[in-house]
């Protein structure tokens, strides 16, 4: 009877692990995303936010389970106005 709870604990922090580091992969993919964004808008070049809102709402299925944080969806104004902070 312990080996099956034992079995089971294992599984559920193995499961956990798994989307602890998908979490980490699909953060620093937007994190990119965000960043390729901003430099194209300090250039006043054409920019999209698909990317970033894709690799955004995978994040926040993951966020169902309770473990990864959510994260806003992107607009191109939040881009805009981030960029020009960064200009100054």
């Amino acid at each position: 009877m312990m080996s099956n709870v034992h079995e089971e604990i294992s599984k559920h922090s193995k499961k956990q692990h798994e989307i602890v580091k998908t979490f980490l992969t699909l953060e620093n993919q937007r994190e990119s995303f965000i960043a390729e964004a901003v430099s194209l808008a300090k250039e006043d070049l054409p920019f999209s936010v698909d990317q970033i809102n894709i690799v955004t709402k995978q994040i926040n299925e993951l966020a169902r389970n309770g473990i990864a944080p959510t994260r806003k969806i992107v607009t191109p104004d939040m881009v805009i106005e981030y960029a020009k902070r960064g200009k100054q």
